[in-house]
């Protein structure tokens, strides 16, 4: 038992570790570009908002997420657009995956990146043609100052922000879900649980994708990695999921929030189906 803990111990201190560098290198691209997104995305119609939108979902972590919502709120992206944003997203968890299995992670970002453009067109028409109805703009502006101070960047970015908020409670949920999966592997027989009940698995990885929080999803990472549960539980879990991507909305409007989600579940739920049907 001693060992299995240290094992986990360590590999999680690994990815966590290796997580970090990889949110490090994705801030500082944000803080240097900042803004010249918004522009594009004023200038985009159709199908090129809803391109740059899932691109802007793709990105790794809650950078491009937050911005969407920020973007949604003040009228410059639709509301299939945002939708598909938040398909596209994979939260912290893309960090994780990148780290435990990079091909099929780079993989899944580029299926989630195709079924966020196609499902937001779609959302977008099932919107206009059943007026569904969705907020409108607000007029508030967050502003956010670039100050060109190092110290401030490593104090406030790095320390206040990836470490306090995000990299701690990736550790926690890493080695809590390895710690778990490494335990039930040598004294049940967990593949083939969850080969009987892969149903239930599926169903799970949905509803718990729709808590907005980065750390349970890494469940279904974990499982993956150790060959446990297949390619369409874990695709079906990251549409669903978007990591703390929705939170800022629930301010904006719990009505969008909630109807957001229910449309990315009934995606997640679809797609999965299918997959695991076909045999992925």
């Amino acid at each position: 038992m001693i060992d299995i803990i240290l094992d986990t111990l360590l590999e999680s201190i690994g990815i966590s570790l290796l997580v970090l560098l990889m949110m490090i290198i994705v801030d500082l691209i944000n803080v240097k570009s900042k803004g010249k997104l918004q522009v594009i995305l004023q200038a985009s119609k159709k199908w090129k908002q809803y391109i740059v939108g899932s691109l802007l979902g793709s990105v790794p972590g809650c950078v491009g997420s937050f911005a969407g919502v920020s973007l949604y709120m003040h009228g410059i992206i639709s509301y299939g657009t945002i939708a598909g944003l938040m398909i596209a997203t994979s939260g912290d968890e893309a960090f994780v995956m990148l780290a435990m299995f990079p091909k099929t992670a780079v993989i899944i970002f580029i299926i989630l990146f195709v079924i966020g453009v196609f499902s937001g067109r779609i959302i977008d028409y099932l919107v206009l043609r059943f007026n569904i109805p969705h907020s409108l703009d607000c007029k508030t502006e967050q502003i956010h100052k670039d100050e060109r101070n190092y110290k401030h960047y490593l104090k406030e970015h790095i320390w206040h922000h990836l470490i306090k908020e995000h990299v701690w409670k990736i550790f926690l949920w890493t080695f809590g879900a390895l710690l778990i999966i490494d335990i039930s592997t040598n004294y049940l027989n967990l593949s083939s649980l969850a080969n009987e009940y892969v149903w239930v698995v599926l169903l799970l990885s949905v509803l718990i994708g729709v808590s907005p929080d980065s750390g349970p999803h890494l469940i279904f990472v974990s499982l993956f990695a150790q060959g446990i549960i297949p390619f369409s539980i874990l695709l079906s879990s990251s549409i669903v999921q978007d990591g703390h991507g929705l939170l800022p909305l629930l301010s904006f409007s719990v009505k969008d929030t909630i109807s957001i989600k229910l449309f990315n579940v009934a995606v997640g739920l679809i797609i999965g189906s299918i997959l695991l049907l076909m045999g992925f």
